[in-house]
């Protein structure tokens, strides 16, 4: 499986985004926050992501920096979990990941929660999916 995550799984587009935090769910799993919503993006992936730190938790640029870095490290290597689930149903997810946590955590506690994170979006949006089969 391809485990690399480059351009086309960066969302970039300011009106997505918007419409991600107007309408998107959220879930939140520490020391995360996960906002997301099913839309079409202009790419052929199964999601794009935006990681975020934020200034007034975190002051110096070097830790947000880091702390972004391990962020998309692990949905790097977590990916497979949403991409496994989605090519058979063709919807495409946009994720806002927002970093909580008052200090910096390693590597593998952050890669257990990506991973606890992704299987709670996962099952939420199975759950969306057969709420919405029910009521037509």
């Amino acid at each position: 499986m391809d485990e690399r995550l480059g351009k086309a799984y960066k969302l970039c587009s300011k009106k997505v985004i918007e419409e991600l935090f107007e309408n998107g769910l959220k879930i939140k799993q520490y020391p995360f926050v996960l906002q997301y919503k099913q839309i079409d993006l202009p790419t052929k992936k199964n999601f794009q992501i935006v990681c975020s730190v934020p200034k007034r938790i975190h002051k110096k640029a070097v830790t947000r920096n880091r702390i972004k870095r391990l962020m998309r490290e692990t949905v790097r290597k977590k990916k497979y979990i949403i991409e496994e689930d989605f090519p058979h149903n063709k919807k495409q997810l946009a994720l806002f990941l927002i970093y909580t946590g008052k200090e910096e955590e390693n590597y593998s506690l952050l890669l257990d929660k990506i991973e606890l994170l992704f299987e709670r979006l996962m099952k939420d949006d199975d759950n969306k999916q057969e709420e919405i089969k029910n009521i037509l």
